[in-house]
């Protein structure tokens, strides 16, 4: 009797692990049903009535065909080993804010503090303080190339010949005015001319990711877009999307949208608009990012040519969740507007906000790229993005990572896989991306 109840327990004690183990790969593989907490920095603007796209905003497409000319996507080169192609409708994140001592005289980013949780109570019980770099850096992972400075025209080749590799033809570059920059870090547009001739160099085409920087409107937009035209626009890194009415544009993607009212917005990207670029030198396809099921209907209003879902935690926004993107491009199909879908390798950010362990999406090993990868294919989008190249702090970044221990960390890494396992799986979705695609338009 004492044996068979030994079994019992024993066989009991596995069932329970089988059907934790179970319940924690659904978990990281399926869409949540609910809205998670926002991490910090997502405030929301008040409740808006739903809207109408504003009289006298010219089509750039028909509706459910804004598209890209074909010609324009791929392109094939010889190299002297092989043959190599790089996709211009993959577009993948890229940040230009970190720093070391041997560049800038100090770590920046790196050394990120802990971001307290809102509620004193939840923050009483997390970490505080801020990283130490080298050994203790703000990411779960650690960057093959270390703490690296993004000054260092090493790093910037290191980083454009992988992107070259994952077959992202158009690096996303994350942008502010010059002078400005976010709480955390230095000013960065001085690099940008280093970032566009480093991506010239490898076929890569840029565009620009406008940020939520303090005093941002519709004016200092206007003075935003004008300025990067004005620089790069005639540089042959300049990426512009051709449309199917044959507009050749550049294309700029807007983040945190929602924190500017659609009645400004309008000033800007409507024809009437007080500060309008549309059919001016400066016109441009302008991108919003999609968080709330209610923001489909603000995009529309403001006059914007599309949206993006940026967030690589599956479940964490309405736009995020892989199960609202059929329903999205349906909605952005009806009102001629472009639906880029975001894609990223898991989600970890419990470096910086230590609170947040809820949002964590564990990589498995590529499969829970290969599913958010297949998800956003499965709608047929124009473009996909994605999120990212290195948001190190976010557990986001394809960029080569290697294991690491030290005296007080642990850090993830791609074990069993090597280093660049992302960069490879981005290059085969690539590829298979384009091979639908040519399948869409037959």
């Amino acid at each position: 009797m004492t044996r068979m109840r030994r079994k019992a327990i024993v066989a009991l004690f596995l069932f329970t692990l089988f059907i934790f183990g179970t319940m924690m790969g659904l978990r990281t593989l399926k869409p949540s049903d609910g809205f998670s907490d926002l991490a910090p920095g997502m405030d929301f603007a008040e409740e808006r009535s739903d809207r109408k796209r504003p009289d006298g905003r010219g089509a750039l497409a028909s509706p459910g065909q804004f598209r890209s000319g074909g010609s324009d996507t791929k392109v094939v080169f010889t190299k002297s080993d092989r043959d190599s192609s790089i996709f211009y409708d993959v577009h993948i994140f890229y940040y230009l804010w970190y720093g070391s001592p041997s560049m800038d005289n100090q770590y920046i980013h790196w050394d990120h503090p802990l971001v307290p949780h809102w509620d004193p109570k939840i923050a009483a019980s997390h970490a505080q303080g801020r990283h130490t770099p080298p050994e203790d850096i703000a990411s779960s992972f650690y960057p093959e190339l270390g703490p690296y400075s993004s000054r260092d025209p090493k790093v910037l080749e290191s980083h454009m010949a992988q992107i070259e590799a994952a077959a992202s033809g158009v690096l996303v570059l994350s942008w502010y005015p010059p002078g400005v920059a976010d709480d955390h870090g230095e000013p960065t547009e001085d690099l940008v001319p280093a970032v566009m001739d480093a991506a010239q160099r490898h076929s890569i085409k840029v565009a620009f990711h406008i940020q939520p920087y303090k005093g941002r409107t519709d004016q200092s937009m206007h003075d935003n877009i004008k300025y990067i035209i004005d620089k790069y626009g005639n540089h042959g890194a300049f990426y512009r999307f051709r449309t199917s009415t044959g507009q050749v544009l550049p294309l700029f993607y807007v983040y945190d949208s929602y924190l500017t009212p659609p009645e400004s917005w309008t000033e800007l990207l409507t024809a009437k608009g007080s500060q309008s670029i549309r059919g001016t030198p400066y016109d441009g396809v302008f991108v919003a990012l999609v968080v709330e099921e209610r923001h489909k209907h603000d995009i529309l209003a403001s006059g914007f040519d599309g949206m993006y879902t940026y967030f690589a935690s599956n479940g964490f926004s309405f736009g995020s969740s892989h199960q609202n993107w059929k329903a999205i491009k349906e909605f952005c199909d009806a009102n001629n507007l472009l639906f880029i879908p975001s894609v990223g390798p898991g989600y970890v950010d419990t470096a910086v906000r230590p609170w947040n362990n809820h949002n964590t999406r564990n990589r498995v090993n590529g499969r829970y790229y290969e599913t958010s990868l297949q998800a956003a294919l499965s709608v047929r989008p124009e473009i996909v993005t994605i999120t990212s190249f290195n948001q190190w702090h976010e557990g986001t970044q394809i960029e080569r990572a290697v294991p690491k221990k030290t005296m007080a960390r642990l850090y993830l890494d791609y074990l069993p896989n090597q280093a660049d396992h992302y960069l490879q799986l981005t290059r085969q979705w690539a590829e298979t991306f384009s091979k639908e695609k040519d399948k869409w338009l037959m």
